[in-house]
């Protein structure tokens, strides 16, 4: 394993290298205020960024520069709605009146984020901001509804290969290598296929996309840093699944490297659906550990994009952020995948950082029920810049200045048809049509691992009346 500082050079090179990021608009007028910098980091559980899941040096060291909420949870969830509401600071929860898109999941809260002036880059950018999006997000990046988000940046850079793009030449037996035989149907095998024939980085992770996307975020930083003020956001998809990572990274998590078959694509399900009572224990287990490794080598790119903020001394002239937009269920309670009936704690609660250029805060904590649809709010105020109306999410940066924002009892939100709120003694969740309610008691049973919604019938009411009410009436269930 190198050194970070060896690797940091390099990932430095392979920002030098990669090939040009495109037409540059015109800056027009300066603002005047600190950069912004936000980072996105897709599927990242909570547990491996705050917790000791995951060697995290380069998250580490934010958490030690910035404000680190404990409890943040995205109000709509998952990837598309997260990122709609990031951007625009509003509610996306409930996801009413949605219909189906073109090159989007048919999914409940799959849909473009409407008009791009509303972002809070646009209005950075409307106050003299040079803005700039990196991403290999196959949904922002490429699908037709969001053609006009790219276009309201005066930079935007998209790497392909997540999903879709080539298949070719990719051997049966590497394919087989990375998929546990309960996982190799036909459109699993297809995908991991495209996967490696994209980025086929197990013994290169230059290659790997995290490389790329934090390589082009380097490269978008040398020009942004000629352009200040500046808005850059860096949004990648690793560590999302399929995971093929380096034999270094498992050594790294003190993981032993493996002959194979891996489970580098487990099914969205329950785990006794696709795996026998013998095979869970180790199947899972090395699930752990795939995962693990794949955020350590994303956390490792991450450093680059840090550590290129510190070459060009602009530390203290930026804010930045950090933000996961959900987790991945790796067999808790029986689980794995993504699955929105079981919206527990490793699959709704994402790390959130906010680095202040003074900063102030350094190392210290919120128990607040931020979110993530509370970024776009907090950084115009953070640069200084009027947010425009019609935001829902509240000012995190009162942290600052020893002024919290409005008191939140809760957090509530929702995932495709069903919805939750958490509170410090309840953890509800329920489909939006109320006919499977799950409740925990967070005192007695902190895991979370007894349902006794049938023993507080009040209380479930209590509890869906209040996301009913925050919501603005019933909520919309939708057949798929």
């Amino acid at each position: 394993m190198p050194t970070r500082r060896q690797f940091l050079a390099a990932g430095a090179g392979v920002a030098a290298a990669a090939a040009g990021l495109g037409t540059i608009a015109s800056t027009g007028s300066r603002g005047h205020g600190p950069n912004v910098l936000v980072v996105v980091i897709d599927t990242l559980r909570v547990d491996h960024s705050y917790g000791p899941a995951a060697r995290t040096p380069v998250i580490d060291a934010l958490v030690r520069e910035g404000l680190r909420f404990e409890r943040a949870f995205p109000e709509a969830m998952p990837t598309v709605p997260v990122r709609n509401g990031l951007l625009t600071g509003r509610r996306m929860f409930p996801f009413r009146d949605w219909e189906d898109e073109r090159g989007l999941m048919n999914k409940p809260g799959w849909s473009s984020l409407g008009d791009p002036s509303r972002t809070f880059t646009s209005a950075l950018g409307r106050a003299g901001w040079w803005t700039a999006y990196v991403t290999d997000n196959p949904f922002l990046g490429f699908s037709y509804p969001y053609e006009p988000l790219r276009r309201s940046f005066d930079l935007f850079v998209r790497r392909g290969g997540q999903i879709g793009g080539r298949s070719g030449g990719v051997p049966p037996a590497l394919v087989a290598h990375w998929l546990h035989p309960a996982t190799r149907d036909t459109g699993t095998v297809d995908r991991v296929t495209r996967y490696i024939a994209n980025a086929n980085y197990s013994h290169d992770e230059n290659e790997s996309f995290a490389a790329r996307v934090f390589g082009d975020g380097v490269k978008a930083l040398d020009v942004a840093a000629k352009r200040r003020p500046f808005a850059l956001v860096v949004d990648s998809f690793h560590p999302h699944e399929p995971w093929t990572p380096p034999a270094a990274y498992l050594e790294m998590n003190d993981y032993p490297p493996a002959e194979g078959p891996e489970p580098a694509m487990p099914h969205y399900g329950h785990v006794d659906n696709w795996l026998t009572e013998e095979e869970a224990g180790p199947v899972l287990d090395r699930m752990r550990a795939l995962y693990a490794a794949e955020v350590s080598m994303t956390d490792r790119w991450l450093g680059a994009l840090i550590e290129r903020l510190h070459d060009h001394g602009l530390e203290r002239e930026t804010v930045i952020a950090l933000a996961g937009d959900h987790g991945f269920q790796l067999g808790e309670r029986g689980w794995t995948g993504k699955i929105s009936s079981a919206l527990h704690p490793e699959l709704i609660q994402v790390p959130l950082v906010l680095v202040d250029p003074e900063r102030r805060l350094a190392g210290e904590s919120s128990a607040y029920y931020a979110s993530t649809h509370d970024l776009a709010r907090t950084l115009l105020r953070m640069a200084g810049v009027r947010p425009p109306p019609g935001i829902h999410g509240v000012d995190l940066s009162g942290f600052f200045g020893g002024k919290e924002p409005y008191e939140r009892p809760f957090a509530y939100g929702g995932y495709s048809n069903n919805h939750f709120l958490r509170s410090e003694r309840w953890a509800y969740m329920s489909d939006n049509r109320l006919e499977s309610p799950q409740l925990f008691d967070l005192e007695s049973d902190p895991g979370e691992s007894a349902n006794v919604a049938g023993l507080y019938p009040d209380v479930v009411d209590e509890l869906a009346d209040a996301v009913r009410h925050r919501a603005g009436g019933a909520l919309p269930y939708y057949e798929t």
